[in-house]
């Protein structure tokens, strides 16, 4: 007896091209870029303590870009060619903002 395999769905011509916005979303966004004076509703929803010291969000800025990098390097182990190349730019990108952020926190503080 023979199996039946369905064919597999069809890729688009540009996996990296944005997925369409909602429609929520969509007039948000649009209006965002208009006038960029205009306060952001996303913006509201995650906010910083007023008052925290520039060593404090550096040192979690440096966690979350090293973060960033193991999650990236990890994603990019399970992909092949240009998809892997995307991921390890980002990861890439991940390292130098780390990087950046640690020389600044040694600005601040010499070891």
């Amino acid at each position: 007896m023979k199996k039946v395999t369905p064919s597999p769905p069809e890729s688009p011509s540009d996996p990296l091209e944005p997925a369409p916005l909602c429609d929520t979303t969509e007039p948000a966004i649009s209006a965002r870029l208009r006038n960029p004076r205009q306060s952001d509703p996303v913006s509201h929803i995650f906010t910083i303590i007023p008052g925290v010291d520039t060593p404090t969000l550096l040192c979690h800025a440096s966690e979350t870009l090293a973060s960033l990098n193991v999650l990236i390097t990890d994603l990019a182990c399970d992909l092949e060619s240009s998809k892997r190349n995307v991921a390890l730019s980002i990861q890439q990108l991940a390292v130098v903002g780390e990087l950046l952020v640690n020389k600044a926190l040694d600005n601040i503080d010499p070891p």
